[in-house]
């Protein structure tokens, strides 16, 4: 079954087609990756799913409801998160207020109730202090909730920006390469932690990834871009015998 479909999308900046009649279908349940050169659309595609952009045409539907045109926030509530290829965590701030500032999506409480410290307001505070912990806890991360974001090796700083992506209730996790600036080592700890949060929290994982080695490891699918329209897609096997593939990434001899 689907969780995400982008139907015909296509997204043009003046006389720039970014994507052209992109169709994609992930299934739920699976992680599935978008792959190709640098240029190909990848960003562009994950930033109209997310609504940073609105597509020039076509849509684009969560579980068979339309969001094209919705604004961020109000995707992620739904249950989209995402993280970038530049780790976006809050820095200066530890790491369970990282996590806390991510829960704060679903508070109900308002301001004037929260400064009065009504009683509702406090409860749900603690509860949300309480599931942020839960959660560092299920991610390794419990020990260093004290601890100053920019303080954590990268590795670690990239598994406290997923966390805090699914502090805010995601089902459908996009990952803006993830390995990015990673060694090997951290790269096959990630590839085990992507299966385990996968399984745990009953995710659907899409993600951008020019790490070959993890893309071919762990993706029950890949669609391959090129130039924003898609020109491949399929198991590893598939995509990686696929000449249009090769072409793309490697080019071709010109005759002589």
């Amino acid at each position: 079954m689907g969780i995400l479909k982008l139907d015909n999308i296509k997204m043009q900046f003046g006389g720039v087609v970014a994507l052209n009649n992109l169709n994609i279908d992930v299934e739920k349940g699976k992680i599935e990756a978008l792959i190709g050169p640098n240029g190909a659309g990848k960003t562009t595609a994950f930033n109209v799913i997310t609504g940073v952009y609105t597509p020039t045409s076509g849509d684009v539907y969560y579980n068979d409801k339309k969001i094209t045109g919705l604004t961020p926030d109000k995707i992620t509530k739904m249950g989209i998160a995402r993280t970038f290829q530049n780790i976006r965590l809050f820095k200066n701030l530890t790491v369970l207020d990282n996590i806390l500032i991510a829960n704060h999506l679903h508070v109900k409480s308002n301001f004037l109730s929260h400064t009065l410290r009504m009683p509702w307001s406090r409860q749900e505070e603690k509860n949300m202090r309480e599931k942020s912990e839960m959660l560092l806890d299920r991610l390794g991360l419990l020990s260093l909730k004290n601890e100053i974001a920019s303080s954590l090796p990268y590795g670690e700083q990239r598994k406290l920006e997923i966390a805090r992506a699914l502090a805010t209730d995601a089902k459908l996790l996009l990952l803006d390469e993830p390995a990015a600036g990673m060694n090997p080592s951290e790269t096959m700890q990630l590839s085990n932690f992507i299966h385990d949060i996968r399984d745990e929290f009953q995710l659907t994982i899409f993600m951008i990834e020019h790490h070959m080695d993890l893309v071919m490891e762990i993706s029950d699918k890949i669609y391959v871009l090129d130039f924003g329209e898609l020109i491949a897609q399929g198991t590893a096997d598939e995509v990686k015998n696929d000449p249009r593939v090769i072409e793309a990434y490697l080019g071709v001899e010109e005759d002589a």
